[in-house]
């Protein structure tokens, strides 16, 4: 990590420590943001004191920021145009982190001091798509082209699918369990508990799984929005001091090799599918020399971007060999080979066996330049940890008494937990960003309606503005403060 901070000019490193300050504030604010909703339930029914409560959520947040992986942080990243991702420089790229975690912070602050459960994906995701539309505006790029809308699709799809399907199975989780223990003491309040049976604290078998079931909401909490701030940080990397983290530069020979036999094998790919590619790809039309000056990534260019790189790896077996404008060479081609091998991979007439060859090929070209350092995994994990342990009772109280129009039983809270925690590590699999928010809270609400309990029309109907609210307030707070932070080094 020292190795960070050498030969930096003196603003470059001000600015680089700001924006890693910028990111980790983002990820302890989301701490105490987001992680009151993964102890809300376990709190509320006072199945663990809120200090025991508060504090195993940020070890198990801290946990699976650890081992969470990096697939969620790079389609966060992806978002992102791939024009915008290989042709920043370190000016547009601190305009870029600040007006995104500028956004992103002021509106989790918000709604957090108002105790709205809103959802620190929806923010951050919304001030992603905020730059990326006004970097289309500035200079001139068709806003079709400004965004990745299909990861943008994706993503969209999985932050509104998943309340809901949250609400369904959390819903039917009860149910579930009202038929098969009609009488159990699980289906009282702690208020009935405590008034009709004197006891402060849910029957043992029921608070067990309350804690784990807490605890699991954790982890997978750690993992997938643990991964937005690793995606942040190398955004920040990679725009101000691209020289060192365009590519993992402890990438070992093989992995090297494995990137150039990809490239290789990508070719031979495309040439055996060459009847149904050769007309979107142009192959054979193509020389190296037709590569222009300021580079853009063109499936018609495809061959000659191949032919640059395995010239550029030839022989390499370090990253550390080649030179800063090598490296953001290399990455570049990569980074456009991928874009291209991702369309590809949507077009008519490829069979599900070359989709999937294609697949593997995707992810032996991205080894190295789809990773993060071990010290910013370790970073953000300890700033969602420590923010887990402060600011959550306002949350808490949204989540237990105001969502329904009577208290959460201890059959509800296991409900809604274990939907969340399940739904959550799915997401997680398939490297898609989900608000634990959203989850949780629909959660609680689906049990509320199964309980018959009735809602707060109130309190849902902020929830539900809030959720409404806040990708449209992201995005175009991100695109001004970025307009104006564009004008101002332009």
């Amino acid at each position: 990590m020292i190795d960070l901070f050498s030969g930096l000019d003196a603003w470059v490193l001000v600015s680089l420590l700001l924006a890693l300050t910028f990111v980790l504030a983002f990820e302890f604010i989301n701490g105490f943001h987001d992680t009151a909703n993964a102890v809300a339930t376990v709190i509320y029914t006072k199945a663990m004191p809120p200090h025991l409560a508060v504090f195993f959520s940020g070890v198990f947040n801290f946990l699976g920021v650890l081992l969470g992986g990096v697939g969620v942080a790079y389609a966060i990243v992806h978002l992102l145009p791939v024009e915008l991702l290989i042709n920043v420089n370190t000016g547009h790229g601190l305009a870029m982190v600040f007006s995104l975690l500028a956004a992103a912070i002021t509106w989790n602050l918000g709604t957090w001091y108002f105790g709205i459960p809103a959802s620190s994906s929806h923010t951050l995701i919304g001030s992603i798509l905020g730059v990326g539309l006004a970097n289309a505006l500035i200079n001139d790029i068709p806003l079709g082209d400004g965004v990745n809308w299909q990861k943008a699709i994706d993503i969209a799809m999985s932050l509104v699918v998943s309340p809901m399907a949250g609400f369904a199975v959390a819903a039917l989780v009860l149910i579930g369990l009202k038929w098969w223990r009609p009488l159990s003491k699980m289906h009282k309040t702690p208020e009935q508990r405590r008034k009709l049976d004197d006891k402060k604290h849910p029957p043992f078998w029921n608070r067990l799984v309350l804690v784990i079931s807490a605890m699991g909401v954790s982890f997978v909490h750690g993992s997938n929005d643990g991964q937005k701030g690793i995606g942040l940080i190398m955004l920040v990397l990679i725009g101000i001091v691209p020289a060192k983290f365009v590519l993992d530069l402890n990438s070992t020979t093989y992995q090297i090799e494995r990137t150039r036999d990809a490239t290789l094998h990508m070719s031979q790919f495309y040439e055996r599918n060459a009847a149904t590619l050769g007309e979107f790809l142009a192959l054979g039309k193509a020389k190296a020399s037709d590569l222009p000056e300021q580079f853009s990534c063109n499936p018609q260019q495809t061959e000659p971007t191949i032919a640059a790189l395995q010239a550029s790896l030839k022989g390499v077996t370090d990253y550390h060999t080649l030179d800063a404008e090598k490296r953001v060479e290399v990455r570049r081609y990569l980074l456009c080979l991928d874009d291209t091998a991702k369309k590809v991979g949507k077009l008519p007439g490829l069979d599900a066996r070359e989709k999937a060859d294609l697949e593997k090929l995707r992810k032996d070209l991205t080894a190295t330049t789809e990773y993060a350092p071990f010290w910013v995994i370790v970073a953000v994990a300890l700033a969602l940890g420590l923010g887990t342990m402060v600011g959550w009772k306002r949350v808490v109280l949204t989540v237990g008494e105001k969502i329904g129009k009577q208290g959460m039983t201890y059959a509800q809270g296991m409900s809604a937990q274990i939907t969340a925690a399940c739904a959550i590590g799915m997401a997680n699999v398939f490297s898609l960003p989900v608000s634990t928010t959203h989850v949780l809270s629909s959660g609680v609400a689906g049990t509320m309606v199964a309980n018959k309990s009735g809602l707060q029309g109130g309190t849902v109907k902020t929830i539900l503005l809030a959720w409404i609210l806040t990708l449209p307030a992201s995005m175009g707070l991100a695109a001004g403060l970025f307009w104006l932070a564009s004008k101002a080094i332009g």
